[in-house]
């Protein structure tokens, strides 16, 4: 009997020993986020992990390689994209769950310079002559083409009816901290950043507004993708909280629903 009981005993240590990566595994959310929201989502978590445990493994690019990323299996438990599209781009193709998504953010589109720059208080109007204003050097925005930033970038542009003569000057970026930095090393005379960006870069000034009415409101929804493992619906609504509204806005971002608790 005590063998019987010493082998018992040795099964269920070994059983437990077998369970706790799993047990690990199952408190560590994964988000996929758009690269403007670092700073603020790496506060918001913390605050997260400190009041349950949670943990986080965040990955941080432009919307559209996370999108496309999540449609070609990578696993993720979280969508934060920068723009509509590539969140409903994700819907289509089923990857996320329609019902809990969110419009959670909102942001604004902002024209920067070097810190040194001669350049400031450029006044973003119909007609402005962004091309004549970078000179000899390069515009550095995200990729008009697929990258949010540079989207809205673009469309603004098109509207105040500036794209055409300053198009040549642009240097397409990966993502929006990939140009943000373009423009901080000085490799950029300008660039179109998220205001969000800027102001957590030391190396940069904002010398214009775009305003809001020349590109699309900038909207950052949430959504659990269709393979999130459980807990992921309480860290969404963390993320709708009064306590993550107060680290979204002190980063300069605009809440946009109402909070939750």
């Amino acid at each position: 009997m005590l063998r019987i009981a010493g082998l018992f005993t040795a099964f269920v240590i070994l059983a437990g020993a077998s369970l706790s990566p799993a047990a690990a595994e199952d408190k560590t959310i994964t988000v996929f986020a758009a690269a403007s929201m670092k700073n603020a989502l790496d506060e918001v978590d913390a605050a997260y992990t400190a009041k349950t445990g949670v943990k986080f493994s965040v990955s941080y690019a432009a919307s559209s390689v996370l999108a496309r990323q999540i449609e070609q299996g990578a696993p993720a438990d979280v969508f934060v994209s920068a723009d509509t599209d590539w969140m409903d781009y994700a819907i289509v193709r089923k990857t996320i769950n329609e019902a809990s998504r969110v419009i959670l953010l909102g942001n604004s589109i902002v024209l920067i310079a070097p810190k040194d720059s001669e350049i400031n208080n450029v006044a973003i109007t119909q007609g402005f002559d962004l091309g004549k204003l970078a000179g000899d050097g390069r515009i550095a925005t995200g990729d008009v083409k697929s990258v949010p930033v540079g989207k809205y970038a673009k469309a603004a542009l098109e509207k105040l009816g500036a794209w055409q003569a300053a198009e040549a000057k642009f240097a397409m970026a990966e993502s929006v901290r990939a140009a943000l930095t373009l423009v901080a090393r000085g490799e950029a005379n300008l660039g179109i950043v998220y205001s969000t960006d800027a102001k957590v870069e030391p190396g940069v000034k904002i010398v214009g507004t775009f305003p809001a009415d020349s590109h699309p409101a900038i909207i950052y929804p949430a959504a659990a993708t269709t393979t999130a493992k459980a807990g992921t619906s309480d860290y969404l609504a963390f993320l709708r909280s009064s306590a993550a509204k107060t680290i979204f806005e002190k980063y300069g971002f605009k809440f946009l629903v109402s909070p939750t608790i």
